[in-house]
């Protein structure tokens, strides 16, 4: 079990930058950890997929959607990961969410997508860009 923790979320003009994090604790040293970020733009609204890190070697996946504006990283004790926005647009106002789920590399760095398989969510923190 592994519990999330959102922040960062803020208010932005477009074309700014934020920087999310998502704090993890628990099972965070098992070998197929993958963290993925999701956004959320309305209640009841389809969760989207942004990008995933396996947290073992710091492999990456992303979205087509935000390939080259977001980055996922992750600090080195691999209990934290990040969210870099950059070049936010108003299309970008949402609940941003991490969630944990256990992946080879290869499946973690292509499952960009909520998938049953990221069983632990965080709460969320809200993001909201202005024209």
């Amino acid at each position: 079990q592994v519990r999330l923790a959102e922040s960062g979320g803020d208010s932005v003009q477009a074309g700014g930058s934020l920087r999310l994090t998502c704090k993890t604790s628990g099972d965070t040293a098992n070998p197929n950890n993958c963290i993925g970020w999701f956004r959320q733009a309305r209640p009841g609204t389809e969760r989207e997929g942004l990008g995933t890190i396996w947290t073992t070697d710091g492999s990456t996946g992303y979205a087509d959607s935000v390939k080259g504006r977001f980055t996922v990283s992750q600090d080195n004790a691999k209990t934290t990961v990040y969210l870099q926005m950059d070049s936010l647009e108003d299309e970008d106002t949402a609940m941003y969410y991490c969630a944990r789920g256990l992946f080879t590399r290869a499946a973690c760095v292509t499952s960009v997508y909520p998938s049953p398989g990221f069983s632990n969510w965080g709460w969320g923190t809200q993001v909201t860009v202005s024209k």
